[in-house]
């Protein structure tokens, strides 16, 4: 008699298990839908961001308690528990997926932000040491924001390809490059032509002589290394006429004080194919 009940019990535990499996799997690509909807060039309105984070809510509840009834079916009812490999991998993705899904979605929140106070505020000339002005264009300013903001507060959930693994180590480890080469107008076309930039990257012609541009490291990255990067490119491109100056960046507050000044000063200073790391 005890027998039977425990095993109706451990009976009821599987069926809420897969209760909560298929609410997931039925739950999952409407919510990646809504999350794609959220994009800096649409204008949402606040009941799908109140929706997103309900639907986020609930999907972590239940996979709160997939783990939990889990843990009773695999020690105190074992004997009653078939366990099924398949389902439990996709129950894993749907966690990583819906994390993933999740930190896009709050940083394209963090995105719409920035660009709604650049418009509202925007950079004061007289103000050259402000980060913002390491470029000219709105666009690329508004990409400089982004990048402080990941340098400080973005953290990455690893996708379920990387699970089991090399993961990279993102969090508080990312770094900028701020680049600027100098030189004559036709090597900086050349440069242009040549030069392969990243997803989070920016290049920008500053000026006739001058191109500026950022770098952004996913996971800390010695600047010796960064600057031999650099010179093995000028040599190979045939760029040696270049001055090229590097600034590590690895907090926003690197970013404060006369950089500009500085700059200028240490560029005059500099024979041609020269390259050199400024140390903030």
């Amino acid at each position: 008699m005890e027998r039977d009940r425990v095993q109706r019990y451990a009976e009821s535990l599987e069926k809420t298990l897969q209760n909560n499996y298929r609410y997931l799997k039925k739950t999952m690509d409407d919510f990646q839908e809504m999350c794609r909807m959220v994009t800096p060039e649409r204008n949402v309105p606040r009941e799908i961001l109140v929706d997103i984070r309900e639907l986020y809510k609930e999907i972590r509840n239940r996979l709160t308690e997939v783990k939990a009834v889990e843990q009773l079916l695999q020690g105190k009812y074992r004997q009653y528990y078939h366990r099924d490999s398949l389902r439990d991998k996709e129950i894993m993705e749907f966690g990583f997926i819906s994390k993933n899904c999740y930190s896009k979605f709050e940083y394209t929140l963090m995105q719409i932000e920035a660009i709604r106070r650049l418009k509202e505020s925007p950079p004061k000339v007289e103000h050259p040491s402000e980060p913002f002005q390491w470029f000219r264009s709105e666009e690329n300013r508004v990409g400089m924001i982004k990048n402080l903001r990941m340098l400080m507060e973005l953290d990455y959930e690893p996708t379920p390809e990387e699970v089991g693994g090399e993961r990279r180590d993102l969090a508080g480890a990312r770094t900028l490059t701020l680049f600027l080469f100098s030189g004559d107008s036709l090597s900086l076309d050349n440069l242009q032509s040549q030069i392969q930039l990243r997803e989070h990257d920016i290049l920008e012609r500053y000026g006739p002589e001058e191109v500026r541009g950022v770098l952004a490291h996913l996971r800390k990255v010695d600047p010796i290394v960064v600057e031999k990067k650099f010179q093995q490119f000028m040599e190979n491109k045939g760029l040696t006429e270049l001055k090229c100056l590097l600034l590590p960046i690895h907090s926003p507050k690197d970013l404060e004080g006369d950089l500009l000044n500085l700059i200028k000063t240490t560029l005059q200073g500099m024979n041609d194919g020269e390259l050199k790391t400024i140390s903030i």
